[in-house]
């Protein structure tokens, strides 16, 4: 079975000092536990760029990962505004969250920029979380497929297999993302599964087996372990939720589909 992923997406949000009490209550919530999890799931958070630092002392001693919220496809240069790879590993990151919907449809990030920069991130020997995910007005004209797979083909275009394994796709739709509308389970494990058949033909099953898909929108205490229980749903990609310490303690304490 894959070990499920709860990654916390703190988004523009908390102060380094903040960020800092958020994850000793964390810590306070998951460390007596940590042996006992870290058998079937993992946990990342991941911080604005200015609360890395504070989060990786934090965190220090912990199992917990530090993932980022993006990261620029380029090692260096005149790129106002971005942050590299380098400046990314020198702090501990393991992960970073490339093409979240926030980025596609505030500021423009195309889909060939979202596989550009999970490649630069698999190159630099970190985790890509690829996210994909339609818009409300593509999912009731019924592309929800159409739009998931296009981005899919498109974030992974220039991940080799032998990378690829370590890859992690994130299923967003984007009219449950901060609405308080989620995807139904049923949903959800229908897109996911569809992902999931695209991978093997890329890459073939032993390596599409591995790769994880979360999923993202919405998802609180109250609808993680019915989202969990589907075969193909391999964590989740929190938001609002994972402000919260108890509230995302309790969603990594997901019950988990056994076998």
């Amino acid at each position: 079975m894959r070990r499920k992923l709860f990654a916390a997406n703190w988004k523009m949000n908390l102060t380094p000092s903040e960020g800092r009490s958020l994850l000793a209550a964390l810590r306070a919530h998951l460390d007596p536990d940590a042996a006992t999890l870290a058998r079937d799931r993992e946990v990342l958070v991941a911080p604005a760029f200015l609360a890395i630092p504070a989060a990786a002392q934090a965190l220090a001693g912990s199992a917990i990962a530090l993932g980022a919220q993006n990261m620029h496809f380029e090692a260096k240069g005149a790129f106002t505004g971005e942050v590299s790879a380098a400046m990314l590993r020198y702090f501990g990151v393991s992960h970073v969250i490339v093409g979240h919907s926030e980025r596609r449809h505030l500021f423009g990030e195309s889909d060939e920029s979202v596989g550009r920069r999970a490649a630069a991130v698999a190159a630099a020997r970190m985790t890509p979380i690829v996210c994909v995910g339609e818009t409300a007005a593509q999912h009731d004209a019924g592309h929800t497929l159409e739009v998931v797979l296009r981005q899919l083909q498109h974030g992974l275009a220039l991940i080799a297999p032998e990378q690829a394994t370590t890859a992690v796709i994130a299923y967003e739709p984007v009219w449950a993302i901060g609405t308080g509308r989620t995807a139904t389970p049923e949903q959800a494990q229908s897109v996911h599964g569809a992902i999931r058949s695209v991978l093997d033909d890329r890459f073939g099953n032993p390596v599409a087996a591995a790769i994880r898909i979360l999923y993202g929108g919405s998802v609180t205490e109250e609808n993680v372990d019915s989202l969990m229980a589907k075969p193909d749903i391999d964590g989740a990609l929190v938001g609002g939720a994972s402000l919260k310490a108890d509230s995302f303690a309790r969603i990594v304490r997901a019950k988990l589909q056994q076998g």
